[in-house]
This record gives structure tokens, sequence and C-alpha cells, in this order.
């Protein structure tokens, strides 16, 4: 990246990284042709495009010959961001844009439990308490859905579900195994990702339906909602504190739902507000406790 961020500069630019990424929810209502998996193609399609652009212009023309291609823990990444790439659109033609980002927003939980299990490491009793009460407010979610027009919401649901699932395994499988391997940048791996998500689809998705109105639309996604935000949210990374991240990417929820409310008149049902209420309340409570136990630990000193 070409400078340094301030703090205050990092903060703006993550706000902005989960603007854009709440977009895919209220772009996806206005196909008119495309569906399903064509439309899940056509988006890790133009990712991968417009990320062939963009890396090599950030990381320079050697980018290929510098990337770690006989590191196991690349090709996982790899993996799993297609995992996410595919899952997240998928889900967002078979349920309503709240269910699946509400779904998504337990990632931070999932990722805490994975780390007990795979890493090992001991976790506060505050972050036992939210996992308990975030999956209150998923089970409370789940099953009001269950009866719903045939228990298309709860599939839908269930797809999504795969998005902090991988994104668990993502950042603690991969950093686990990494520390057997010499350290590279996985930010390529997001190529990878797209690239993989493309081929997964493309045997359903073509030769398609889409119009040249849904292809503008997807290519917008591609370049916009995925690709540019995961480099804006990488870069501020680089500066702000693991809490202050997790925080901050919770404004995704907020931000799709207010977007496919006023933008698809997509109005979220009464259970599914309740039950991320209880979803998000847990998540940024857990995130203050754990910054204010860190502090205590370090005597405020600016430890990640």
């Amino acid at each position: 990246m070409p400078f340094k961020l301030s703090h205050t500069q990092a903060l703006g630019l993550m706000v902005l990284a989960t603007l854009l990424w709440s977009m895919a929810g209220l772009v996806s209502r206005q196909m008119t042709h495309a569906q399903g998996v064509e439309l899940t193609f056509w988006r890790s399609f133009f990712t991968l495009v417009s990320l062939s652009v963009l890396l090599p212009l950030l990381k320079g023309r050697q980018l290929l010959r510098q990337l770690p291609w006989r590191q196991k823990t690349f090709w996982l990444s790899g993996v799993c961001w297609s995992v996410m790439f595919t899952a997240f659109m998928l889900a967002l033609t078979m349920t309503t844009v709240a269910n699946v980002l509400i779904t998504m927003a337990v990632g931070p939980m999932l990722t805490a439990l994975l780390s007990r299990f795979v890493m090992k490491k001991q976790l506060a009793p505050h972050t036992w308490w939210a996992m308990l009460v975030a999956g209150l407010g998923m089970a409370f979610m789940f099953i009001s859905q269950v009866q719903i027009e045939d228990g298309q919401h709860l599939k839908g649901m269930m797809v999504a579900l795969c998005v902090p699932l991988a994104g668990a395994v993502q950042w603690n499988v991969v950093q686990h195994l990494q520390a057997s391997e010499a350290p590279a940048d996985f930010m390529p791996a997001v190529w990878v990702g797209a690239l993989l998500s493309s081929l997964y689809t493309a045997p359903w998705a073509l030769p398609g339906v889409a119009s040249s109105a849904d292809l503008a639309w997807l290519a917008g996604l591609g370049l916009f909602q995925l690709a540019l935000p995961c480099l804006l949210a990488v870069w501020a990374a680089q500066v702000l504190k693991s809490h202050e991240v997790a925080l901050l990417a919770l404004l995704e929820v907020l931000f799709g739902i207010a977007w496919a409310w006023w933008g698809a008149a997509e109005q979220p049902g009464l259970s599914v507000l309740l039950g991320g209420v209880l979803v998000l309340a847990a998540l940024a409570l857990n995130e203050a406790a754990t910054w204010r136990f860190t502090n205590e630990r370090t005597g405020g000193l600016d430890a990640r």
C-alpha cells in the first residue's frame, strides 16, 4: 500500500469496507434474469477479473512468481475463501438479506470456539457467556423459519452458515498450520478463492440467462462489493486492533439490512430482529470485555 494510515484513516477505511460489503443483498434484488448459481458465478468471475488487475498494481509485476504455490495453507485459505464467496450469494437467493447477514454474524463466536479446540487456547468466561447468548439468538431465528415456505428460509440460513464456518477455519487452521511454514502474504489467496468459486459454479451457470443489466450489476459487485473492500480491510487491519476490526465488521449486518429495507422493501420479521439483537449484543459485549481484559493485562499497551 502507498503510505501508512493513521488510526482515524484506518477506522474510516474499515467503515467504508463494511458499507461496500453490505451492498450485496440490495444489488442481488435488482437482478432481472440471473439467479441462484448463475448469479454466484458471475460475481466470483468479476471478482477474479478485478483482483487480477488490482493485485499486480498493488504488489508489483512479480506477484505470480512470489506466491507460495507449494504451501498447503495457501491453498486451504483459497478453498475457504471460495466457500465463503459461493455460499454467501447462494444464500441470498434462498432467504432474506437479514437472515443471511445475522447468520454470518456468528463468525467471531465460531472462530473463538474453533480456536479452543484446534489451537488449544483457553477462552475467557465472558466469551463462553457471549457464545451462549448468541446461540440462543440464532436458535430463536432458526426455529422461527422452520415452517415458513416449506423451510426455504431455513435452508438458506443453513447455506449462509457455511460462510462463518469457512471463516473460522480460515482464521484458525490456516494460522495454526502456517506456523510450520515460511510466513507468506495470503491476500492473493482471495484471488484463488474467486477462481475456485468460478470453477465450482461454471458448469451449472453457463451459458446462462443473465441480461446485460444483470451483468453490469454483477460486475459492480465483483469490483466494488468484494475485491476493493477486501483490499481496504486488509490495509486497515494493519493499523487497527483486532477487537476494533471485529466490532466494525458488525456494521455490515446493520448496513445490509438497512439497504435491503430501504432499497428493496425487504422488511425483516420480528423474530429475525429479536434474534439478531441477541446475536449482535453478545458479540459487541464480548469484544468490549476482551478489549478491557487485554488492557488490564498489558497495562493499557497497544497489544494485538
